[in-house]
This record gives structure tokens, C-alpha cells and sequence, in this order.
């Protein structure tokens, strides 16, 4: 009818990089200190659901989409450095 409904081809939403908020670039196998649902540290894995979040102390499993900030576009994460 009048098309009201109708998806605009050029809206597709690119999806944000997956970076720690100090802008360090993030990769499966990182260790990482969670912001949000009481994880603590966690790994990050890639699984058949895609990229997750692991945590060290309970197994728990969070998708990296759940952990973005809407207002900086990163993830509420810090990337632990091994020394």
C-alpha cells in the first residue's frame, strides 16, 4: 500500500568493534575484567553462538552484544595484560 512499513536498504547498522573501554582491541582468548552481570574476570570465547564471555569463577556465558555501552559503542569490559 503505501509502503509504511518498508526497511530502507542503506539503515543497516555496522556493529561496533570489539574494544575494552580503554580502546584496546579485543580477541578470543583475552582475559578480561567484566563491568556488568557480576562475571569478574572472564575469557573471551568463540562458541556456535558467537563471540562470549566466559566467566573464570562461575562457567556463566554472555553474549559481547550484551556488553556494549550504548553511550561509548565499547564493550564494559578491561582487558587484563599478562606481565
Amino acid at each position: 500500500m503505501f509502503n509504511l512499513f518498508k526497511k530502507k536498504s542503506g539503515d543497516k547498522k555496522k556493529l561496533p568493534p570489539l574494544a575494552d573501554l580503554d580502546n584496546n582491541l579485543l580477541k578470543e582468548g583475552d582475559i578480561v575484567l567484566s563491568h556488568r552481570y557480576d562475571l569478574g574476570e572472564c575469557k573471551i570465547i568463540n562458541s556456535e553462538n558467537g563471540i562470549e564471555y566466559e566467566s573464570l569463577s562461575t562457567g556463566e556465558r554472555v553474549s559481547w552484544l550484551r556488553m556494549i555501552d550504548a553511550a561509548t559503542e565499547k564493550q564494559k569490559v578491561n582487558k587484563i595484560e599478562k606481565e
